[in-house]
C-alpha cells in the first residue's frame, strides 16, 4: 500500500497548501508531525501534563490562524519553536498574574555589559542542581538557554525567533547564563 504523497511534502509546501485551502486534512499531517515535540515543549515549562495537553492544543487553534503569517524568511521549524516559545512565555506570564514584567529589548538591556559566560561553565553543571536552578529562572531566560542548548538554535536562529539583533541576542543569552549559574552556585 503506497503512502500519501502530502505526507511527504516539506513544512513549507505543506503549510501553504494549508493556506490556500484551509484543509484539515492537511493541517492533521502538520499536527501529526511537530504535536509530540509541542508538548513536550510545554511540558517542561508547565511540568503537568494535563496543562502541557491543553497548552498544545490552544498553541495548534491559534496556529491554523496564525500560518497566513509564516513567511518563510527561517525554516518552518524554527518559526514554529519561537511560536511556541511565545504562547508557552505569555502563558506562565498569565498564570503568575505578572503582567508588570513584559519581556522588551530596551536600552537598559545594552548598559551593564557583563563578561562572556563560555558555555563550557553550562555543560559542567550537574543535571539534578540544573534542573532545580531552571525551575528557579524567570521564564524569559529559561527559555532562552532551552532554545540555545535544548534545541540547537544558533545564534541567527535564536535572532530570528526573537525578533531581536543577533549582538541582543548574544547579550540575552550571556545574561541569562550567568543568572543560571548565580542561582546554581547558591544551591
Amino acid at each position: 500500500m503506497s503512502k500519501d504523497p502530502i505526507e511527504h511534502l516539506d513544512d513549507d509546501n505543506l503549510v501553504e497548501k494549508i493556506v490556500q485551502t484551509k484543509d484539515q486534512y492537511l493541517f492533521g499531517v502538520l499536527y501529526d508531525r511537530y504535536a509530540d515535540i509541542i508538548y513536550n515543549k510545554c511540558w517542561s515549562f508547565v511540568e503537568d501534563k494535563e496543562e502541557a495537553h491543553d497548552m498544545t492544543h490552544d498553541i495548534f487553534v491559534k496556529l491554523f490562524l496564525k500560518l497566513r503569517t509564516y513567511q518563510a524568511k527561517s525554516k518552518f521549524s524554527t518559526w514554529l519553536y519561537s511560536f511556541v516559545y511565545n504562547f508557552c512565555i505569555n502563558h506562565i506570564q498569565r498564570k503568575l498574574n505578572n503582567n508588570e514584567k513584559q519581556f522588551s529589548v530596551t536600552e537598559d538591556l545594552l548598559e551593564n555589559y557583563e563578561e562572556e559566560i563560555d558555555d563550557k561553565e553550562i555543560f559542567e553543571l550537574k543535571v539534578e542542581k540544573l534542573n532545580c536552578s531552571l525551575a528557579k529562572l524567570d521564564v524569559e531566560d529559561k527559555s532562552i538557554l532551552l532554545m540555545k542548548y535544548q534545541d540547537g538554535f544558533s545564534i541567527k536562529d535564536l535572532s530570528n525567533a526573537l525578533e531581536i539583533g543577533e549582538s541582543a541576542t548574544k547579550m540575552r543569552l550571556n545574561r541569562a547564563k550567568n543568572r543560571l549559574l548565580n542561582i546554581y552556585k547558591e544551591l
